[in-house]
């Protein structure tokens, strides 16, 4: 890897195919050069892990319902026994909305993405296909230099 990147490959195959898996060092480092780059082209950059999402569909893009821990305080009586249950706009949805007239669109960093299924897989890339602003960045684990190939790639043949 040169010591500058420009970011432009990585840019120019995000526009392309939508999603990416991105296979980077494990001491890390490399991947905000990248986001650094994605800003100055005029895209919004989102980051969050893959650990605990549950449904996608409902986390990205619609209303959801969460129950947070108790922590040994209930309510007896007045709600139910596992808890009240809070509702929390969807995450990549809102932020399309709240774009910036001037703004690209909007990426979507996922870390540990290795823990998503090939249906979760599938989804973020019809994702992107039916939101043409969004794209996903999708990191899949470690190499030993910076890599990335069209997330449909790293789907297995059923």
């Amino acid at each position: 890897m040169p010591l500058l990147t420009t970011g432009k490959g990585l840019i120019r195959d995000l526009e392309k195919a939508g999603a990416l898996a991105l296979f980077t060092p494990l001491e890390g480092g490399y991947e905000g050069r990248y986001q650094r780059r994605l800003r100055a082209r005029g895209y919004q950059s989102l980051t969050i892990t893959a650990r605990g999402l549950g449904d996608l569909g409902a986390y990205l893009m619609d209303i959801h319902g969460v129950r947070p821990p108790h922590l040994g305080k209930k309510n007896i009586g007045l709600e139910a026994a596992v808890g009240p249950v809070y509702f929390i706009p969807p995450v990549a949805r809102y932020q399309l909305e709240t774009l910036p007239p001037q703004s690209k669109g909007l990426v979507l960093w996922i870390l540990e993405g290795f823990v998503l299924s090939d249906s979760e897989r599938q989804y973020l890339i019809t994702l992107t296909q039916k939101e043409p602003r969004l794209k996903v960045v999708l990191e899949m684990g470690g190499e030993r230099f910076v890599r990335w190939q069209p997330l449909a790639d790293c789907l297995r043949v059923a």
